[in-house]
């Protein structure tokens, strides 16, 4: 099949893809219009079906996979395609696993990484409290699989993880460089920040917000997850659990980014930096990528409130 990161303005394609998403939309001259999201394993684009009652245009819905004939243009910088003809995809015209977005890296290296992290925490509090989640393989294999982001960032199979990975190694950097963070509970931290985005999206092809999710949300979620889980074990001390759980609660920065508590502690304060850095710097590389070969601007991006471009040789 035709990959969407192959995809280069002028180019026609027919070919499979996931219709992740479908909306009908109206131009300022009143027309409505077809306004989707596709996506397959190297990632997704924006399409449009300008003429909804064209004679190819078949139904279907959210979730489908759709068989779909349509010319590659370039609107602000991203690629888009100009839907011409589309139709729901039959069993046996495509592979699911040709549309799930993966990460670049080994997922079971990273995995080996982030356990060398548990290994490494010499409070047994905090320790037996990561061993019991990342050492059950049940939950291991869920936290492999999930993503850490619908659309923002490490929106893909193994983004939770890799994400993970990214915040605790910054996290073991400030620890080692500034001598006055508590390590053990920062990584301890680190490693449980988005904990709860495990139950805050469901899993792929979906990729999607449960009711939990949008009534909740991950940061909620993540600390009841991890406050249940210390109750069970025996004398683990009240203080280092409020600590812990205020680094879960605050890895945000701000009440206004979702936070229910700014930082107060040292640890929470460089876990909400290490977040941030990973965060920021992601959204702005698959930004890039999705600009492919473009040279020049690619418009204001929303998320980083900036016109961006690409660094010149």
């Amino acid at each position: 099949m035709r990959y969407i990161d192959t995809f280069r303005e002028g180019l026609h394609t027919s070919d499979v893809y996931l219709c992740k998403n479908k909306q009908i939309a109206v131009t300022k001259n009143g027309k409505e219009y077809g306004n989707l999201i596709l996506q397959d394993k190297t990632g997704m684009i924006d399409g449009k079906i300008w003429d909804l009652h064209s004679p190819g245009v078949g139904s279907f819905e959210t979730m489908d996979y759709v068989q779909v004939e349509a010319d590659v243009t370039v609107f602000q910088g991203a690629f888009q395609l100009n839907i011409k003809r589309i139709r729901k995809a039959a069993e046996g015209e495509y592979v699911e696993a040709d549309y799930l977005p993966v990460s670049k890296k080994d997922i079971n290296q990273m995995y080996q990484e982030l356990m060398g992290f548990v290994k490494s925490i010499k409070n047994p509090y905090l320790n037996q409290l990561a061993v019991s989640f990342f050492g059950d393989e049940k939950f291991a294999k869920a936290f492999r699989f999930h993503s850490a982001a619908k659309t923002v960032h490490h929106g893909f199979v193994g983004g939770l993880l890799e994400h993970t990975l990214s915040v605790t190694k910054l996290c073991d950097y400030y620890a080692s460089y500034y001598p006055l963070l508590n390590r053990d509970l920062l990584i301890t931290a680190a490693m449980f920040h988005d904990i709860g985005k495990t139950k805050e999206l469901s899993r792929f092809p979906e990729n999607d917000y449960t009711d939990d999710g949008q009534l909740l949300g991950h940061i909620i979620i993540g600390t009841e997850m991890v406050s249940d889980r210390i109750k069970t074990i025996p004398n683990f001390p009240a203080k280092l659990a409020s600590e812990l759980k205020h680094c879960i609660l605050a890895h945000h920065g701000e009440l206004e980014y979702g936070s229910p508590k700014k930082p107060a502690l040292l640890e929470a304060l460089a876990l909400n930096f290490a977040d941030n850095t990973d965060a920021k710097m992601q959204t702005m590389i698959e930004a890039l990528n999705a600009g492919n070969d473009n040279p020049g601007w690619l418009g204001f991006n929303r998320l980083l409130e900036t016109n961006i471009r690409r660094t010149g040789e």
